[in-house]
């Protein structure tokens, strides 16, 4: 099945970022997601702005296979682009980098705070909540992931291919995470 973008077939689906309904006939993206209740997935609807937003490489690979023409292309390939290079879109899954939105972290390996907008490493981690073990995100500064190794794969190629695929910067802030690395 696979993303999709289509026009909304009713006025019924709201968009998963904004919360707002999605007029019948706009076109729509489509980001498919694993269903609950079945082997079958299901579909996340979005309006192309927010999905622009918050998915934009997934939208930029569906809007170049998209036969139709797309009405307001430039301002979604702005929003793409914005979205990128403020390294706030959706990442792809563990590992990635992106920028931190505040200052509230701490890095997992020195303890020190990581600065708002600054570039961070996170990696998957378990998160003892006392009655439960979950998993959850923990993040390092860039020059502390090298000492850290060993709790996110332990292969520095494989963890750097891993940040290649999955993170959602521009390419010379994810090439300047990877430098810091070392």
């Amino acid at each position: 099945m696979g993303n999709v973008i289509e026009e909304a077939k009713s006025g019924r689906a709201s968009c998963r970022t904004c919360k707002k309904a999605i007029a019948k006939g706009e076109l729509r993206f489509g980001e498919e997601a694993p269903n609950a209740f079945g082997d079958q997935p299901s579909m996340r609807w979005h309006h192309l702005l927010c999905a622009a937003e918050k998915l934009p490489a997934e939208l930029k690979a569906e809007l170049d296979n998209y036969p139709g023409t797309i009405p307001n292309r430039a301002e979604l390939d702005q929003a793409m682009s914005d979205a990128l290079s403020k390294g706030r879109a959706k990442p792809g899954g563990f590992p990635f980098a992106d920028k931190a939105p505040t200052g509230r972290a701490k890095c997992m390996q020195c303890e020190q705070p990581i600065a708002k907008d600054s570039i961070r490493v996170a990696v998957e981690r378990e998160i003892d909540t006392g009655a439960t073990v979950t998993r959850g995100a923990g993040y390092l500064h860039p020059q502390c992931v090298v000492e850290n190794l060993e709790n996110v794969g332990g292969d520095k190629d494989e963890l750097v291919a891993a940040l290649r695929q999955n993170s959602r910067l521009v390419p010379a802030d994810l090439d300047a995470a990877i430098a810091a690395i070392g």
